[in-house]
């Protein structure tokens, strides 16, 4: 009977799976004679001469892009469960840099409306690359209905800020709140057992608190107000205002904001925020005084997407000769392989072992985007980065807007350290959360007995942890923050009892981060790759991305629908941003320690680094 309905359901499996490939291929096939159909059509876009880029950036600034399934794409898009486009801050600068000398460009226009938050560090990154791109005698202009805090931050760097008349303008400055559940868990009876090292290492405090400690307070105050600081001083310095600015107007705000006719864009005005108020006619008209008017009656223009198909072909040629290797390292550092949003352990150690083994690659920037995560995969990353150095090629760890806690981990044995003045980092520290059941299953009538050989044996979440178990666990986290300490003194070159007084958990970010000796030096990405091309020797050579090879079927995707993919999946983020970000938050609460599985539930994770 067993043996027929095998062959019942493998027949079944078997018909299905023919259905499925066949419905997949037939989609493909549709594709493909769509996209060969109308090559014959449209030339692509053509930069306009005398025109001007508009640099819109519609979507979430991030390390690297994850190739997209077209299939899966149009699939997540029907559900209503898409993710935001990513917008690969490499893109950007390429962008921006090849522009500066394209003679056919005659100035930039700031489009940002669609940006989503993100960090200081990549904002002002394209800010320097913005910087860069005035020398060329081009003008800047940012134009939009609104500016977020971070939006506005990259339309300051341009030479004219324009708002609508009935626009606004978000600045509050910076915070950290967290939802806490500790009441919740006392009434379903959920047994919670935290095990931790460092004052400050507060990502359990949800789970046994119902507030913020005041040493979390203490510690968030600081690296916020920090941050704030710096986020302050670019504005103070770029749009020629008093120092103080910021936090005058928003000690003032009712008074200010009064003083404007209750009006938003007219007190963005009266503090010199902005230059001009202008309907979306009026900065049409206004641009197209300066390059000229389109068919459609706007200025002249090539948009960023359309830009960046131009100066990088589907199919670049390789490279030969010395390389400059850039492995990311972005997201949650979780065990085992990992899309490229996250840190996978075995997917980060298989791109330095790569590096190791190409004859071309002579030293390795590793590019870090992460606030850490499972404790064994850092140090699965950790170790192959040490066999890259005893390989003899130098390593340079170039931190982003955060590697803190096992971010830093992966960081810390490079030969050198490159911050961001605004990455976080540190939050050396380490913890353990499990949760038990036992009570809540005793309340509803359920219950868990039986035997074993030892009192470990059996042990899963229906019973209680022994006091022995409990020790156990305690004393291998413990173990576990003492080779952080150890860790960080021996490549840093500190004691151990240095390292103690700036570690507890403690985050900094990078101007702190330097004054400590956590990190070497203050820069962007590109400082990292000419200092490791210094410490390997190299006067010429190329930098390549360590990437993993993609199959024939990958490349086939990724060169062809890539684009549309990416459309697809912006549609419906587009039309309902607050949902979007909604179930972004719950997500973010939530699913990192799922993700991470570390094997022994140890994990160097800051939970503090995402902050608004």
């Amino acid at each position: 009977m067993l043996t027929m309905l095998k062959k019942v359901f493998s027949i079944i499996w078997k018909a299905l799976n023919g259905l499925r490939r066949l419905v997949m291929s037939l989609i493909v096939l549709v594709l493909v004679v769509v996209l060969f159909s109308s090559i014959g059509e449209d030339k692509g876009p053509e930069v306009p001469k005398g025109g001007a880029l508009m640099l819109n950036l519609d979507g979430v600034l991030v390390e690297k892009a994850k190739n997209v399934d077209p299939v899966k794409a149009v699939v997540q898009q029907m559900q209503g469960s898409e993710e935001p486009p990513e917008i690969q801050l490499s893109d950007v600068l390429d962008v921006i840099h090849n522009a500066k000398d394209d003679s056919r460009i005659k100035m930039l226009v700031l489009r940002l409306d669609g940006l989503y938050t993100t960090s200081p560090d990549k904002l002002m990154t394209i800010g320097d690359a913005i910087e860069d791109f005035k020398k060329s005698g081009k003008e800047v202009v940012a134009k939009g209905d609104y500016y977020t805090q971070g939006q506005y931050l990259l339309a300051a760097y341009a030479d004219k800020v324009y708002l609508n008349k009935v626009g606004f303008m978000s600045i509050d400055g910076f915070g950290r709140y967290r939802t806490y559940y500790k009441s919740l868990l006392d009434k379903l009876k959920v047994t919670t057992h935290v095990f931790r090292v460092g004052t400050f290492k507060s990502a359990v405090e949800p789970f046994i608190r119902d507030d913020m400690s005041e040493p979390a307070k203490d510690a968030n105050r600081t690296f916020l107000n920090a941050l704030w600081q710096q986020y302050q001083d670019k504005v103070v310095e770029l749009r020629h205002l008093k120092p103080g600015a910021l936090d005058d107007m928003l000690n003032n705000l009712p008074d200010r904001f009064e003083a404007a006719g209750a009006d938003f864009a007219q007190l963005a005005l009266k503090e010199g925020l902005v230059d001009k108020l202008m309907s979306r006619e009026e900065m049409d008209q206004s641009l197209i005084a300066q390059v000229g008017e389109d068919d459609d009656h706007h200025y002249r223009r090539i948009s960023f997407d359309d830009y960046l198909s131009i100066i990088h072909p589907k199919f670049p040629a390789p490279k030969k000769g010395p390389k400059v290797g850039v492995i990311v390292a972005q997201g949650e550092i979780v065990d085992g392989e990992a899309p490229v949003s996250m840190s996978g352990g075995d997917s980060i150690a298989a791109l330095l072992r790569q590096a190791r083994f190409d004859k071309d690659i002579k030293a390795v920037v590793l590019r870090v985007d992460s606030p850490g995560g499972s404790a064994f995969a850092s140090e699965i990353i950790r170790q192959e980065l040490l066999e890259l150095k005893k390989a003899g090629k130098p390593v340079v760890a170039s931190m982003g807007t955060y590697a803190a806690s096992g971010g830093y981990w992966i960081s810390a044995s490079a030969d050198e350290i490159v911050a961001h003045p605004t990455t976080l980092t540190g939050s050396i520290g380490i913890f353990g959360l499990l949760a038990t059941f036992e009570n809540s299953l005793d309340a509803i009538g359920v219950h868990s007995d039986g035997v074993g050989t030892s009192e470990y044996a059996g042990t899963d979440l229906t019973r209680p942890l022994s006091a022995n178990l409990k020790r156990i666990i305690q004393a291998n986290v413990e173990k576990g923050y003492d080779r952080f300490l150890t860790l960080v003194s021996e490549s840093r070159h500190m004691t151990k009892e240095q390292v103690n007084k700036i570690a507890q958990g403690h985050i900094w970010i990078g101007a702190q981060a330097k004054e400590l000796g956590l990190v070497d030096k203050l820069g962007d990405e590109n400082l990292a790759i000419k200092d490791a091309a210094a410490l390997a020797g190299l006067k010429h050579y190329s930098v390549e991305q360590v990437e993993r090879p993609l199959t024939p079927r990958e490349q086939l995707v990724k060169a062809l629908f890539g684009d549309a993919a990416q459309l697809a999946a912006s549609v419906q983020t587009q039309q309902y941003p607050w949902l979007s970000k909604l179930l972004a938050t719950l997500d973010t609460e939530v699913s990192p320690l799922v993700d991470m599985k570390d094997p022994q539930g140890m994990y160097l994770y800051c939970r503090d680094c995402n902050f608004q």
